[in-house]
């Protein structure tokens, strides 16, 4: 419900439609691969929480562009911030739950001998997920010309791509970090 009421106020009056669009389809392409593998490869409820929330993250930004969400226009006034950062967060977002989701899969399927390995594979999976984005990213403001400016969101940045990288990558690791013994017991379970 939370999703589809996020979804449903996401796509009333959006900034920029074409911009919503590309924001809001990896939530609608996630919860399609969800609903399809459900019966034949459920996740762990910590993992469905985590893509929920990384849902909600792209929804809004797909609302507002991520460079005009009005919660972190307001903290760029508070913290002096030159631009507006919720894209930091919605990269922090895309290493901090294709980690989890990758070392799921890993984990399950036995891909891997060692947790060292494991962690290694699953901050490379996280990076090269965030690289391809990136790619994307690129390719979409090549081919949209203007109309890709609120979709990249760089604001003028000129380290954007490197930053967002490091977010993901930042992501990955508490990821790691701080969930890998909750997501064990869950995984136990299953």
């Amino acid at each position: 419900m939370i999703y589809l009421l996020t979804l449903i106020w996401s796509a009333i009056d959006p900034y920029d439609g074409f911009t919503w669009w590309l924001e809001v389809a990896p939530a609608l392409i996630a919860a399609v691969v969800l609903l399809l593998s459900f019966n034949s490869f459920r996740l762990t409820p910590l993992l469905y929480t985590l893509i929920l929330l990384h849902c909600i993250v792209l929804m809004v930004g797909g609302h507002y562009t991520y460079a005009e969400v009005p919660l972190f226009e307001s903290m760029k006034e508070w913290f002096g911030f030159e631009r507006n950062n919720y894209d930091k967060l919605g990269h922090f977002m895309q290493g901090f739950v294709p980690a989890l989701l990758a070392r799921e899969i890993l984990i399950r399927k036995q891909v891997m001998n060692g947790r060292g390995w494991l962690n290694l594979f699953v901050v490379c999976f996280s990076l090269a997920f965030s690289a391809l984005y990136e790619l994307i990213e690129w390719w979409v403001a090549l081919a949209s010309g203007e109309n890709a400016d609120a979709f990249l969101g760089t604001q003028g940045y000129v380290w954007d791509t490197q930053s967002d990288m490091g977010m993901a990558l930042l992501g990955a690791l508490l990821a790691i970090v701080l969930l890998a013994r909750l997501h064990d017991r869950q995984l136990r379970h299953i």
